[in-house]
């Protein structure tokens, strides 16, 4: 799609700095609000422009999560254009940069846009339904982070205080851990009722799960992180995403070992680990590819786990690809 005009926005929880360029000249810089009614006003004020044509330009802003949630629907009901980019992706693209505001970063993304016309992605709204997972994968995680750090101070303390103190301190919490424990089932059974009321999802979700090693909490990650697998295709930019892809790094007469790239989805990238340590313990034949790699050609232990981690990743793409169940000793028809 050509693209005349570049409207660049810098956005925040309170504000939204946006820059409107036609082609390389920059029309005006605008601050408003961060609510929908004013958001609603601007974009009135941007179709008055003369010549102006919403379907002639794209709206580029950096993920900067819910803070973006009131410009996207009202640009989406709008049917605009969107590039909703990683902050990282469009600060490498800028160079060696000095200085900087909301109004000059609202430029540069611009400017970005404008660069990178011919090769930008246009931002494709999630299901409710996804969004809706995402939301709740969240809370859930949220809540065994504030267990596990409760459950870990009063494990700690108890070492070197009292024993009538850490008893009285394991009372005090009881009744906040079991709270938790309760908001975690909650969470739990809505989340299969939300996978169970969708036939899509459930059929996605049924087919990722398959997948020996793979439990729920990873599946339901992949699921939300690929979009259910629409915007992530490709098993080998999903391993990139959630850093278990090894890349190379060679420069001359230096040949260095390949190594994972800190640039990942953590979260994404510690249920996979953990999914790789349970299928060693748990799966015979990726516990004998491991036994094997370790103990016979002594290769590194961290090396070997990355390898299960995209072997896992490959497994979950091609029963997804395929739109079928994993099976544990699938042989492969040949003509």
């Amino acid at each position: 799609m050509e693209f005349a005009y570049f409207i660049g926005t810098d956005v925040s929880k309170n504000e939204l700095d946006f820059a409107v360029m036609h082609g390389k000249t920059l029309l005006f810089h605008k601050e408003v609000r961060n609510v929908p009614t004013a958001i609603k006003s601007f974009i009135k004020e941007l179709i008055k422009l003369p010549g102006f044509n919403l379907t002639e330009a794209v709206f580029c802003m950096e993920h900067t999560g819910i803070y973006c949630n009131y410009l996207l629907f009202q640009l989406h009901e709008k049917k605009a254009s969107i590039c909703l980019e990683a902050a990282m992706q469009i600060k490498n693209s800028l160079g060696n940069l000095r200085g900087k505001n909301d109004k000059v970063d609202a430029i540069r993304i611009a400017e970005y846009a404008y660069r990178n016309r011919d090769k930008l992605r246009l931002w494709q709204p999630k299901r409710d339904v996804i969004q809706q997972l995402a939301h709740l994968s969240t809370a859930r995680s949220r809540l065994v982070e504030i267990q596990k750090t409760i459950k870990t101070t009063l494990k700690e303390m108890a070492l070197f205080i009292e024993k009538s103190q850490g008893k009285l301190n394991k009372i005090l919490c009881s009744k906040t851990l079991k709270g938790i424990d309760a908001d975690l089932e909650k969470i739990e059974k809505t989340i299969d009722d939300v996978i169970a009321g969708d036939p899509e999802l459930k059929r996605v979700f049924t087919l990722v799960n398959s997948v020996s090693g793979i439990g729920k909490v990873t599946s339901v990650m992949i699921i939300v992180a690929t979009n259910e697998f629409k915007n992530i295709k490709d098993p080998k930019k999903f391993a990139c995403h959630a850093g278990v892809a090894p890349f190379v790094k060679e420069s001359g007469l230096f040949k260095g070992r390949a190594k994972v790239s800190h640039m990942a989805n953590k979260k994404l990238k510690t249920l996979l680990h953990l999914a790789a340590l349970n299928s060693i313990r748990y799966n015979e034949e990726l516990k004998q590819f491991y036994e094997r790699k370790v103990l016979i050609e002594k290769k590194n232990k961290m090396s070997v786990i990355n390898a299960i981690r995209n072997k896992l990743v490959l497994r979950v793409f091609a029963c997804v690809n395929q739109n079928r169940m994993y099976e544990k000793n699938y042989s492969r028809l040949v003509a």
